[in-house]
């Protein structure tokens, strides 16, 4: 039962974690000297390079913000239910 309470939840969060790791990406992507924007896989004016690093960490960035809210979401419902969702 706590698994089937858990997906809306769990959807909610996760649209909440892509959005937030956006911006974390946004602003690392800054951080670390480069442009405004981060480059896209068909933008040619970038070199394999900076691709693949913004991709790397992009992806990076995504899975922890992902697993923090999932895991914080899974113990929220742990709190409130005493099951865990999983």
């Amino acid at each position: 039962m706590a698994k089937l309470a858990y997906k809306p939840v769990g959807i909610l969060l996760g649209a909440a974690a892509g959005a937030a790791a956006g911006l974390v990406f946004k602003q690392v992507w800054k951080a670390a000297g480069h442009d405004d924007d981060a480059p896209n896989a068909t933008d040619e004016e970038r070199g394999w390079g900076e691709i693949l690093l913004a991709a790397a960490l992009q992806g990076a960035i995504f899975a922890v913000v992902k697993a923090a809210v999932d895991r914080a979401g899974a113990v929220g419902v742990r709190r409130a239910t005493g099951y865990w969702p999983g």
